[in-house]
């Protein structure tokens, strides 16, 4: 499935920044194998003294946001995993700036992040390579909000984008 073929009502307009990072003619399955292949490469780019540094007062560190983007994937994988099961039960949200307060990343390096993140995006790719169109296209309600399967794959890959943009601009 490619970006341009998701309708307004299968993503909510506030995760259109993230979508907006995607290319209209993004194919969800090459995105997501995409990020595996290249994603560590990043992560392992960034020299080790920044992992702890914020650009600011009171802003995450870069291992801190690395950290949220596959904790976002985690819960992101798993709404898409039980809407694609026709799963009607609406989810919580959650709170970001909770789980980066208890993601443990003082310590972090970047083989830790690494593992974690290929670890969540291969179960990502596993889930997503088994939908079909049928699947793709099933909804849910997650914090209040209606999702198809679909656009949660492709907001994994735009959070993932929009973050190592931030990490690319604001850090580095």
């Amino acid at each position: 499935m490619k970006k341009n073929e998701l309708t307004s009502p299968e993503f909510e307009e506030f995760y259109g920044i993230y979508l907006n990072t995607l290319p209209d003619d993004t194919v969800l399955m090459d995105q997501l194998k995409k990020g595996h292949d290249n994603f560590p490469k990043f992560i392992r780019s960034i020299p080790e003294d920044k992992l702890q540094y914020a650009y600011a007062e009171g802003k995450w560190t870069v291992a801190q946001a690395l950290l949220h983007i596959v904790d976002s994937e985690r819960i992101f994988q798993y709404r898409a995993f039980r809407f694609s099961r026709e799963d009607a039960t609406p989810l919580m949200g959650f709170d970001q700036d909770d789980y980066v307060l208890e993601n443990d990343s003082r310590g972090a390096t970047h083989d830790r992040i690494v593992k974690a993140y290929q670890v969540v995006r291969e179960s990502t790719i596993q889930v997503f390579e088994n939908l079909d169109d049928r699947m793709l296209r099933h909804m849910g309600t997650a914090s209040n909000l209606q999702w198809s399967v679909a656009g949660l794959g492709f907001v994994i890959c735009g959070h993932q984008r929009h973050h190592r943009n931030i990490i690319r601009e604001r850090y580095l």
